[in-house]
């Protein structure tokens, strides 16, 4: 299987990463249309998870290096702090907290276009080397 970049999730989600200059941080973007809506009318929580592990998976990636490597997130605690509405852009920042050679531990926080923050997460990710 190639691999495809971006991958089909970050398409699926509209994540468009924004900057990741600095190695162990990515900053991501998306707008939220009703796609991701409930029936309240506020982004489903499932749509801010989502976005914080794509963006904290691609961070654990650029601080592998050369070694060829995929990441596998064993596990994700997700604060949501404020609801978000149809139309916000949102901007998603993932930073390495501890890199490994096996397991990489690793924070984010989406902030609203105002600058509020709406959702933290932690998280590990598990590196496994690339078979293909």
């Amino acid at each position: 299987m190639a691999l495809q970049i971006p991958p089909n999730c970050d398409l699926t989600l509209g994540m468009t990463c924004v900057d990741k200059s600095e190695p162990g941080r990515t900053v991501w973007q998306a707008r939220v249309d009703d796609r991701f809506l409930n029936p309240a009318g506020v982004v489903q929580g499932g749509f801010l998870a989502a976005m914080l592990d794509s963006a904290m998976g691609a961070s654990a990636i650029t601080v592998i290096g050369d070694r060829s490597a995929v990441v596998a997130n064993t596990e994700m605690k997700v604060s949501f702090l404020r609801s978000v509405k149809r139309g916000e852009l949102l901007t998603c920042v993932a930073t390495v907290l501890k890199p490994g050679k096996v397991i990489s531990f690793l924070e984010a926080k989406i902030h609203d276009s105002e600058q509020r923050l709406v959702a933290t997460a932690s998280s590990t990710y598990l590196l496994k080397a690339r078979t293909e």
